[in-house]
Formats: C-alpha cells, sequence, structure tokens
C-alpha cells in the first residue's frame, strides 16, 4: 500500500514475521499473519452468522449533516485511529473466522489518504467476496473508476432530498450537483446497483420522500428510506425527528399507489418495494418501529479500533489497544470471535436504552 511503508529489517521486532510501517500514523508494528487459514464460521449466543464487518475508515467528515454530528465536532488525533496495516490485518483476522462482506464507513470513507490501495488490499484478502463502500459522494466524481479498478464493488451515496437549498440545509456545508456528479460517476465506473440513502428527518425533508422515489421510475437504483436513530450528544433532536414508516409508506403511496413488496428475506436490514411498473425499488431500514435484529449478522469496527457488537448499544470491545501491545494473530482472532459471540439481540429503544457514548460519524452506521 502505498500509504504505509516498510520499516528496514535491522529495525524489525523480534517476532518471526512481524513487520513495521511507517505511515501518517506514525510506526505501526503488524504481528505476522498466517500463510493460509481454514475459516471458522462465527455464530453468535444467539445462533447467528457473522459474516459482514462495516468498518468506519475515519471519523472525519466533509459534511456536517444535522442528523449525524454537532457541526464543531472535535475529531479524534490521527495516532488514535487504525492505521492501513491494522485495518488490513483485522480484516484478515476477521476472514479467518467467516466474515465475507466488508463495507467501508466513515464519518466520511473517501477523505482517508490512500483509500483506492486500502480497497485493493481488502479486496484481495482470501475469504473477503463483496467490498462495498457508503458515501455522502462529493469525491466519488474523482474516485469512482479507481476504487472500482481497485477491487470496490458497490457504493451507497447519501442523499436526503433533491432540493438543492434543502440539501444545503441538512448538510450544513454540501452543494447537491457534487453528490449528483458522484452518483452518475459511480453509475459508469460499473458499481451498480447504485444505492441511495435518504435519512428521513421531521421538519426538514419528510415531504421529500416523494421525489426520491420517483428517482426508481426510470433509474435501476434502490432508495432506501432509513428512519432517524438517537445517538451521542443529539439524541433529543433525533428522538423528536423521527419519522416512522408507514408515514413513509403513507406518503409514497399516496403519489405512486399501492407498492409492491419484493421480497424480503429478514436479514437485509432494508425491506424492500417497488412502485408498480418501476425500474428500480424503494427500501425501508426501519431501526426504530420495526427492528429487524433477528437476521442481523452485522459487527462493526470502528476508526479507533474498537469492534461495536451493536449499532444501537455502547458494548464495544478494545481490539487495537492489544494488538498494539504485542498481540499475536491468534489472541486479536479470539478476542474478536469472543466480541462477536455476545453480540446482543438487538437494541432496546423501546425500554429507552440509547446509545449515548459516540455520534454516528464514530460508529459508522
Amino acid at each position: 500500500m502505498t500509504s504505509s511503508t516498510a520499516v528496514p529489517p535491522a529495525e524489525a521486532g523480534h517476532r518471526a514475521g512481524e513487520r513495521r510501517y511507517r505511515s501518517r500514523f506514525g510506526t505501526v508494528t503488524v504481528p505476522p499473519v498466517p500463510a493460509s487459514w481454514a475459516v471458522e464460521p462465527t455464530l453468535d449466543q444467539y445462533g447467528r452468522r457473522i459474516r459482514y464487518l462495516r468498518i468506519s475508515l475515519t471519523d472525519a467528515c466533509n459534511l456536517r449533516c444535522v442528523y449525524c454530528m454537532p457541526e464543531h465536532m472535535t475529531f479524534r488525533p490521527r495516532h488514535e485511529l487504525m492505521s492501513d496495516a491494522e485495518v488490513l490485518f483485522l480484516v484478515q483476522v476477521a476472514a479467518s473466522l467467516g466474515v465475507e462482506k466488508i463495507r467501508l464507513t466513515g464519518g466520511e470513507p473517501t477523505i482517508r489518504p490512500g483509500v483506492v490501495e486500502l480497497v485493493a488490499a481488502i479486496a484481495g484478502v482470501p475469504g473477503i467476496r463483496e467490498v462495498a463502500m457508503t458515501t455522502n459522494g462529493l469525491l466519488l466524481d474523482r474516485l469512482a473508476e479507481p476504487l472500482a479498478r481497485a477491487g470496490l464493488q458497490r457504493v451507497n451515496v447519501s442523499l436526503d432530498t433533491l432540493d438543492a437549498e434543502k440539501f444545503h440545509r441538512i448538510t450544513r456545508w454540501g452543494h447537491i450537483e457534487d453528490v449528483l456528479r458522484g452518483i452518475q460517476a459511480a453509475e459508469d465506473a460499473g458499481l451498480r446497483p447504485v444505492k441511495v440513502n435518504c435519512v428521513v428527518v421531521r421538519g426538514f425533508n419528510e415531504e421529500d420522500v416523494v421525489d426520491l422515489a420517483g428517482l426508481t421510475l426510470e433509474r435501476e437504483w434502490e432508495v432506501r428510506f432509513i428512519e432517524l436513530m438517537p445517538f451521542g450528544a443529539i439524541t433529543d433532536f433525533q428522538t423528536s425527528g423521527v419519522v416512522p414508516f408507514a408515514e413513509i409508506r403513507a406518503r409514497i403511496e399516496t403519489a405512486f399507489g399501492p407498492l409492491e413488496e419484493v421480497g424480503y428475506d429478514f436479514q437485509d436490514p432494508s425491506r424492500p418495494f417497488r412502485i408498480p411498473g418501476a425500474r428500480g425499488t424503494l427500501g425501508f431500514i426501519n431501526s426504530v418501529t420495526e427492528p429487524f435484529c433477528q437476521g442481523c449478522g452485522r459487527v462493526r469496527l470502528t476508526a479507533d479500533g474498537k469492534l461495536r457488537l451493536c449499532l444501537l448499544r455502547d458494548d464495544e470491545v478494545d481490539l487495537l489497544t492489544p494488538l498494539r501491545a504485542g498481540g499475536s494473530f491468534q489472541e486479536i482472532r479470539e478476542l474478536m470471535r469472543a466480541g462477536m459471540y455476545r453480540k446482543p439481540w438487538g437494541h432496546e429503544l423501546s425500554r429507552g436504552v440509547i446509545a449515548a457514548e459516540r455520534a454516528m460519524n464514530q460508529i459508522g452506521g
């Protein structure tokens, strides 16, 4: 990877196969990785297979969306974040435990230097079958093609309205034209089908769901409507801003008629529908009013190296500290496996339990 340079052998650590790297994160040491491994499929305590790891590459972002973070956000210093070599090492550990799909998130993942090279390295890990990314799309105009060549297969692009003024109000800094160019670049690069993520926020864009749904009439996109979820310091705003699935669906059906249910596998968080005759589909992610925890096979890795077991719970396993303290592949693997096993059944929003330790940008969604 171009963003990490191997330290000369004379400076190498004492463990056989250990590698040290100089990078923008400082000099980092990565323990030896087995030349090959037998995949051990990992189940949580409820028997759900863990196949999917979402990795936050940074907590920083080039937007300040009202539902994600305060405008004057303080981000973690670089040395506290995983280096490329550490991200790749933890992907290899995850792959040995049966993880097959990686999604790169943020903050905004495309602002991370060397992201193309990191995608290529992840895509080359044995056992990883799919590499995807969730992005605000601002930099896809120039990055979509190199990312696709590196091995990225799909993108989800955040787009909460088609109204330029509202878009700027929601994102505080953004311009919708940049996102639309990015989506087009993603399609041109073969990152299909494009998925468009819309977080519906009371008082900001609940009326815009009809126009967004209409994008699927002529485009083979999946436009996904996401209920606002409460996190961290802006919980009060987020809780009052929830627009439930039933209301979103009713608005769309008033405009287009009854939606056709496409077929739900109870594992994808997005429940799929179609406007009759449309080329694309609609998805509804109803984390608050209709939780889908029974099919959840996902865990998350925060940018500072914590394995987060449920998006809406604060329970985490620190992997980066023991890794930097000299933990071996097998030791870190056992920590990850044990964390995956105790993944909770789901969130407890109905009981008033809200994840308060991190904002959304610090988790990766």
